[in-house]
């Protein structure tokens, strides 16, 4: 398909933003950081990508080391601290930097680390609610005419209340046909290092997740976190189900250049 750009509110001046890459995109999916760049640029923003970011810090945080994610988010901050608007294709991520790098530091002992991680957090938003809440982008003019289901990850739901800004985007892309799962909050299972510690329990969430997916008959499977992505995408193809996988970014992109995420090239 040939996809025709989104209409935006945009104002006459260019939105400067930085695209925080994430990890997992950049190792195992590079295909939904270019999709993003190239949503956002198609809505007037010029997009910029420091070189010297590095992982977020939330596998250390989450496990409890939490000198080690206070140097990780140290180096964060003064990568894209100058920017007025810092974007992130993962939920778990823009959570990170969102809601947890601030108590990251004390603010009687570290006031200014303190002001820098609240000033970076202030300015750090997802990609769908960014797209959604502060550019107003619009998709319509742009077809996909599949049927698609999505998955909320914990992350996005629980910790930034992102739910509907997703499904507004991808309900103004022409023809597309929006399947709801039942439980669709619900975890996939993933959870990090979770489902490396308790494989037995990560692979009983995942199973019922994926019947879930089956359950709507989509052809798509889409979302904005990819961990949760590939743990389901996984699931599903160990299963032998012809559900196609991708980033929500490559769906708003009309982006199919790559096969589905864990689809034979």
């Amino acid at each position: 398909m040939e996809p025709s750009g989104p209409s935006a509110a945009r104002s006459h001046q260019t939105v400067r933003v930085a695209l925080f890459v994430t990890c997992l995109v950049d190792i195992f999916r590079p295909s939904a950081a270019f999709a993003t760049v190239k949503l956002l640029e198609e809505a007037g923003c010029e997009v910029i990508v420091p070189t010297s970011q590095t992982c977020c810090g939330q596998p250390a945080y989450n496990s409890g080391d939490r000198e080690a994610a206070r140097e990780i988010a140290k180096q964060v901050i003064a990568a894209f601290e100058t920017f007025p608007y810092v974007v992130v294709p993962s939920g778990s991520c823009a959570a990170m930097i969102a809601k947890h790098y601030p108590g990251l530091f004390d603010a009687e002992t570290e006031p200014s680390w303190r002001a820098r991680a609240e000033g970076l957090a202030s300015r750090t938003s997802e990609l769908t609610a960014f797209l959604a809440d502060i550019l107003g982008v619009d998709f319509s003019g742009r077809a996909y005419p599949r049927r698609v289901t999505y998955h909320d990850s914990c992350s996005s739901v629980r910790e930034l209340g992102v739910a509907s800004q997703p499904r507004a985007l991808l309900k103004s892309l022409d023809g597309l046909t929006l399947a709801e799962m039942s439980d669709r909050d619900v975890c996939c299972g993933f959870g990090g290092a979770f489902a490396l510690k308790y494989p037995g329990i990560s692979n009983a969430i995942v199973t019922q997740k994926a019947e879930r997916v089956v359950d709507t008959n989509a052809e798509v499977l889409t979302g904005a976190d990819l961990g949760c992505l590939m743990n389901i995408a996984g699931k599903l193809t160990r299963e032998g189900r012809a559900v196609e996988v991708r980033h929500i970014a490559e769906v708003l992109a009309g982006d199919e250049s790559e096969p589905g995420i864990c689809a034979e090239g």
